[in-house]
């Protein structure tokens, strides 16, 4: 073999070689970027966001050509507001694959977000150019040629649009108002005439070429069409407002309000447009002086005709509450709302009000059963239910409501609504005799406001008369008279604890700051008063005190001094000492 040939072929083994160990790195490198971007993307599923992270620029530094990491990487430096990052990081992916539809609209949207918007448009102009069907990224092109005042390319743009969706009000009317913005008054008109002459029966086509004559400066022109449609039409929605925003412009108030009538009287006419005319006539007569007797009027007339909804009942309520109307006149408009929609809980709320004002209970309890039907997650309506009953004697009833409630509690629930559910809970239940459930509740009640001090003192008192707890006893009552001092029922459970924890001559101080912010006694009070001053040793002062108790229970009958408790006083009075009951 020749030397040539020798040559020849160690250069042709020596290429082979080389394409061979290329070809097998390059495969490599595929394999281990494959490999570490697929971790990546499982730790991102699992929402490790730190080892995600750390993978993927793992996979830039094996491969710089493969796009998929930068993208991802783009997400995780927006999320950590390096803005610059991401979007360098965008643009590689997008250079990398400049094909890639998901890539373009989101480097887009990353520029429209940088306020970068000729660089937005571009990319979105690419992602239509590659994705014919997306039309709403029309639709956003012409906002930001809008934005930029390229108007030209905004109008452009919408007739794009108009070949792919065929001619429309809403393409014709956006065209129009460009070419207003361009300033090229005629072809603005242009427009919207085309598409009334397209339809020239559809009187709101014809309106919406007024509406452009007149705001493009011919208001002779426009106000001619808007007369010829009322004449076919008197109800037509448009015509009618837009000749009241043209007297509004004059200033005709008279006959702007003649016009206000004639929408507000139309069946036809939609609760949205009646409450926006209402707000103007309403402010209009506030300027005016407040006189309510029109407004009240045009209310009753329209609320007489068929309601869709109950909007317009409640508005007309607002206003008579504005106007300090009497409550039942307000509660008659409610009564509508709510046979309109029964299920509007604050139109019944308002009439629970109302009742409760009026200390009718028996109406209180009335609309609350009945909202329970139509609004049972509402926890209002079974407090203001379970406090009517509360307050009639009605216990069992009263226990039911509340505990009803309890059910539809959440942790989103006011607490202090739900920490008197439990506060009122546990006096009925003690007045039942169910003390170990009462104190449950209390602690209930607690756990929800830890400052609640009403339920601070019944708890503490109920426990310092059972001889129960009585550290926990002084420490709760103590936190009431910090909070009301002179409160005369806080004082006194505060004296009565101290008593039954022998600390006799502090609770004479206390029971003497209970009588002098406690201007009619209550016959309990006045034995409290008397069993104190008998433990510190005047005897006289603890039977007077005794002797006014007796006279003050038998004169009112006093539920808390009878039967043997009452016995006991007289026998303390007799005897002339202490005794416990």
């Amino acid at each position: 073999m020749g030397t040539t040939i020798r040559r020849m072929i160690v250069i042709l083994f020596t290429i082979h070689y080389s394409l061979f160990t290329s070809l097998v790195v390059a495969q490599d490198t595929s394999r281990r970027y494959d490999n570490f971007f697929l971790e990546a993307i499982v730790q991102r599923e699992k929402g490790n966001s730190d080892a995600a992270f750390d993978l993927l620029r793992h996979c830039v530094a094996i491969d710089s050509t493969r796009s998929e990491a930068y993208y991802y990487l783009a997400q995780y430096h927006g999320a950590l507001k390096h803005k610059d990052k991401m979007l360098a990081l965008m643009k590689k992916a997008v250079e990398l694959e400049p094909d890639n539809t998901t890539y373009l609209e989101t480097l887009a949207n990353i520029y429209i977000s940088q306020r970068q918007y000729a660089e937005g448009i571009e990319m979105l102009e690419r992602l239509y150019d590659k994705s014919r069907e997306r039309d709403e990224v029309l639709g956003m092109l012409v906002q930001l040629y809008e934005q930029q005042q390229d108007y030209d390319n905004a109008i452009r743009t919408l007739n794009r649009l108009e070949t792919i969706e065929g001619k429309s009000e809403r393409l014709s009317f956006a065209k129009s108002s460009l070419f207003t913005q361009k300033g090229d008054k005629k072809a603005a008109i242009s427009e919207m005439k085309k598409l009334a002459d397209q339809y020239p029966h559809d009187n709101n086509y014809r309106c919406l070429y007024a509406n452009t004559l007149y705001v493009n400066g011919q208001q002779k022109k426009a106000l001619n069409i808007y007369q010829e449609i009322l004449r076919d039409d008197p109800d037509n929605r448009n015509a009618n407002m837009a000749m009241l925003a043209h007297y509004n412009e004059q200033k005709d108030s008279v006959a702007a309000n003649r016009v206000i009538e004639q929408i507000l009287l139309n069946r036809t006419t939609t609760t949205e447009d009646r409450v926006t005319l209402l707000r103007q006539l309403i402010g209009e007569s506030e300027q005016a002086g407040g006189d309510s007797t029109r407004v009240l009027q045009l209310f009753h007339q329209m609320l007489a005709m068929p309601q869709s909804d109950a909007d317009l009942a409640l508005f007309c309520a607002t206003y008579m509450n504005l106007k300090k109307m009497p409550q039942d006149s307000i509660g008659k408009v409610l009564e509508q709302a709510l046979r309109i929609a029964p299920d509007n809980a604050a139109a019944r709320l308002q009439l629970v009000s109302y009742a409760w004002q009026a200390e009718n209970r028996d109406r209180v309890i009335a609309l609350c059963k009945e909202a329970r039907q139509y609004n049972p997650d509402e926890m209002a309506f079974y407090y203001y239910q379970g406090i009517a009953y509360y307050q009639n004697n009605q216990l069992d009833d009263a226990l039911d409501a509340f505990q009803n409630g309890i059910g539809v509690i959440t942790p989103q629930s006011d607490p202090a609504i739900v920490s008197d559910f439990y506060a009122v809970m546990g006096d009925i239940m003690h007045q039942k005799g169910m003390d170990r459930e009462a104190f449950a509740a209390y602690d209930s009640c607690l756990q929800w406001k830890d400052d609640n001090i009403g339920c601070l003192n019944n708890y503490a008192y109920y426990l310092s008369v059972k001889g129960q707890q009585l550290d926990k006893a002084e420490q709760m009552s103590y936190r009431t008279i910090k909070a009301e001092p002179k409160n005369a029922t806080y004082l006194d459970t505060y004296a009565w604890i101290l008593f039954m924890q022998k600390r006799y001559s502090e609770a004479r101080i206390y029971i003497d700051q209970t009588l002098q912010n406690d201007s009619d006694s209550s016959a309990v009070l006045l034995e409290h008063a008397g069993d104190i001053y008998y433990h510190v040793g005047d005897v006289e002062k603890a039977l007077s005190f005794w002797k006014e108790s007796l006279t003050r229970a038998v004169a009112s009958d006093d539920r808390e001094l009878q039967g043997p408790r009452r016995q006991v006083l007289i026998r303390k009075i007799k005897l002339k000492k202490y005794l416990k009951e």
